[in-house]
């Protein structure tokens, strides 16, 4: 069983990973864009290279932090949650007449 600032840390981690996530989707997008606008305007230059490029390393950026983000919840996902205190035997009520 993770103890409880391991579990902390997971959570902050999923979190983090999640942020940078959308950044590199974010570059990907820009990139692409990039990509096909020189691509259309002077196929095969070097600007068109580097943008390809830079597409390549953020695409491989955003599939790293994906895969480690899906582990990261799939071990989170396999203890159990526990969020409220434990539930204990209580006395039946009697009503008072």
């Amino acid at each position: 069983m993770a103890s409880t600032t391991d579990r902390i840390k997971s959570l902050r981690a999923a979190r983090q990973l999640r942020r940078v996530r959308t950044f590199y989707a974010v570059g990907v997008l820009v990139w692409a864009a990039s990509t096909a606008w020189t691509g259309w305007q002077t196929p095969g230059s070097r600007q068109m290279w580097v943008s390809a490029l830079l597409l390549a390393i953020f695409t491989g950026l955003l599939l790293t932090s994906s895969i480690w983000l899906q582990r990261l919840q799939a071990v989170d996902s396999a203890e159990p949650a526990r969020h409220a205190a434990p539930r204990r035997a209580t006395r039946p009520r009697h009503a008072h007449a």
